[in-house]
């Protein structure tokens, strides 16, 4: 998209004012944030040159601007992003999605996004509703999605997961030992009531979620889980985890921020379990009903090579008999909630 250039010669009147406040006064038409962003990246220019955003105007400047194209304009542009496709016919796909791809465009992630692929390698899906996407993995969250590729199919799927009927199950290694082997967390999450960005079990607000889990190995001061999802909203697993005093390792928003420190760990392995990059958290398996043909279908993947090295190292340097004193988790050693995900926008079947 070409870029539009404009100059401006700034009024006498100006003198002595802020730069930055004075040309989005002359173009108002543009966010003072724009502006100030623009101007940092160099792409406005007081007499050629490259200035600060405090620089004060004396009168009679030439302003060289090169306005930017929106970066909203590319949210819908086709991308030649591979994908990894499990399952394709005439109606679905199955997509296993790896970490550090966002499913939809949002602020901050405008492309290079999963939606951006879809449309590149299917390119009729852009007649669709989000192109066909009907639930989301976060970010950082690996694993299964199913994507329509008509609007009969997208319909059906979307009743499918208002009706809880999609089978979803995760893998997850969460922090502290889960004693019990298996349950049911029912507890509604909402938005955070502090932090927007944030989600969190909200008994006023929230709404039903419902996640299953069961003990699949129990180590000193980590459990392997698998998490079923009935209902699918915003973190579910997360929320759930972070409120059952067991949360993912890796979770920038709902994890730890350190470790209690003890002598069943050595230095690699406090190192390896705290410096995990992201969530460790994994879509393993989809099941439905084929959208036209009504048969049961259903689709597994193996754990991605990061956590299997992740739970390895796990089994190599714990314990996995239960300790006569269980790791318990400090309250204080949550994450705060400053950091966040970016694409944290809602989506009306959101995934974990």
């Amino acid at each position: 998209m070409a870029v539009n250039k404009k100059k401006i010669i700034v009024p006498n009147s100006y003198v002595g004012q802020r730069a930055d406040s004075v040309i989005h006064e002359l173009m108002p038409e543009y966010s003072r944030s724009k502006i100030q962003s623009w101007i940092k990246k160099g792409f406005i220019r007081i007499d050629l040159q490259n200035f600060s955003t405090k620089k004060k105007i004396i009168g009679g400047e030439l302003i060289d601007i090169d306005i930017q194209p929106e970066d909203e304009a590319n949210q819908f542009e086709p991308e030649d992003i591979d994908l990894e496709i499990v399952y394709d016919d005439d109606d679905i796909m199955v997509i296993n999605k790896p970490t550090n791809m966002v499913v939809h465009p949002a602020a901050g992630n405008w492309s290079g996004t999963l939606l951006n692929g879809i449309l590149y390698h299917f390119p009729n899906n852009s007649k669709l509703p989000r192109a066909g996407i009907v639930h989301r993995l976060d970010k950082n969250t690996t694993g299964l999605m199913v994507v329509a590729k008509n609007e009969i199919a997208q319909f059906n799927l979307i009743k499918q997961l208002q009706s809880k009927s999609v089978y979803r199950e995760y893998r997850a290694i969460v922090w502290g030992q889960v004693m019990v082997k298996s349950g049911v967390i029912e507890k509604p999450i909402g938005r955070h009531p502090h932090i927007r960005v944030k989600m969190a079990v909200n008994s006023i607000n929230g709404k039903e979620a419902i996640t299953c889990y069961e003990v699949l190995e129990r180590f000193s001061i980590h459990t392997y889980l698998k998490c079923i999802l009935k209902t699918g909203r915003t973190h579910q697993i997360r929320v759930h985890m972070q409120d059952n005093k067991s949360p993912i390792v890796g979770d920038p928003t709902y994890g730890l921020k350190k470790i209690i420190p003890t002598r069943s760990m050595t230095e690699n392995f406090k190192n390896e379990t705290l410096k995990f990059e992201r969530q460790a958290l994994h879509a393993k398996v989809l099941g439905l009903i084929h959208p036209i043909t009504n048969k049961s279908l259903k689709w597994e993947i193996d754990l991605p090579e990061d956590m299997k090295n992740l739970l390895e190292l796990i089994r190599k340097e714990s314990v996995k008999d239960i300790l006569e004193e269980s790791f318990k988790i400090n309250k204080d050693f949550f994450v705060s909630g400053e950091q966040v995900y970016e694409d944290d926008e809602d989506l009306e079947f959101d995934d974990e």
